[in-house]
This record gives C-alpha cells, sequence and structure tokens, in this order.
C-alpha cells in the first residue's frame, strides 16, 4: 500500500522531469537545424506550453497533498543533431509514461483517485509525443 510520502516523492521526481522537459524542448527549438528547422522548431515550442501545464498541475497537486514541490530540473542532455534530439525527445516521453504508469497505480493505492484519472489523460499526452516523435524519426535524419 502507498503512503502519501511515497507518492509525495515519486511527484516530485516527475515535476523535476517535467521541469527538465520545458527546459530541453526550449533548447531544442533554438537550436534545431537544418532543412526542416522550422517544422521542428514549432514541435519542440509546441511542447513546452503541454509540458509546463504538466508541471504546474504537479506541483499543485504535491502542495495539496502537504508536500514541496521540487525546484530543480532533472538533468538536460544536450545534442548537436536533429536524429539525437529526437531520439532524446523518444526516450524522455516512453519513460514520463512509464513514471506516471507506476505513480497512477500508486494514487490509486493511496486513494487518491482524482490524481489517478489526471494521470491517465496525461500519459494520453505523453504517447501522442512520442508517437509523433517516433514518426518523424521514420524520416531521414543525419
Amino acid at each position: 500500500m502507498t503512503d502519501k510520502q511515497t507518492l509525495i516523492e515519486g511527484l516530485n521526481k516527475d515535476l523535476a522531469a517535467e521541469y527538465q522537459a520545458v527546459i530541453m524542448y526550449t533548447t531544442y527549438a533554438a537550436e534545431v537545424s537544418g532543412i526542416y528547422r522550422k517544422e521542428l522548431e514549432g514541435f519542440f515550442q509546441a511542447e513546452v506550453a503541454e509540458e509546463l501545464g504538466h508541471a504546474r498541475y504537479l506541483a499543485n497537486k504535491i502542495s495539496a497533498l502537504g508536500g514541496t514541490p521540487a525546484t530543480e530540473p532533472a538533468g538536460v542532455p544536450h545534442h548537436d543533431n536533429v536524429r539525437d534530439m529526437l531520439e532524446e525527445v523518444r526516450q524522455a516521453e516512453a519513460d514520463t509514461i512509464k513514471r506516471y504508469a507506476r505513480r497512477k497505480d500508486e494514487a490509486e493505492e493511496a486513494g487518491e483517485f482524482g490524481l489517478a484519472n489526471d494521470l491517465e489523460d496525461m500519459i494520453s499526452d505523453e504517447t501522442r509525443h512520442r508517437e509523433e516523435c517516433e514518426k518523424m524519426l521514420r524520416g531521414s535524419w543525419k
């Protein structure tokens, strides 16, 4: 049975990862180059708002549960080429989906059913992000 403190600790890891995603997408949008720069810049920038929304939600939920929201992002990887950026994004989204699935189970165990439902929606968001990256990676990138 998951207690609220364990849930808060997990949510803070998720929050740090969302901060990381905001920084990663912002940086990749600024640094992406090549023939598809405009399209990829738009893709990366569009993700910033959604990830920031996830971060706001998590911070508010942590506070509502009696915890203190994290203030430090997880490490932000740097890449110089488009393919590596997209591979990094795809992996980050896959990792986030796994974390949110685990957190959803923990939320249900702790009796936080609204949180579990909201995490299900966030899993759907992150799955769409991952799938979009997978489609882009099917193209030819140097």
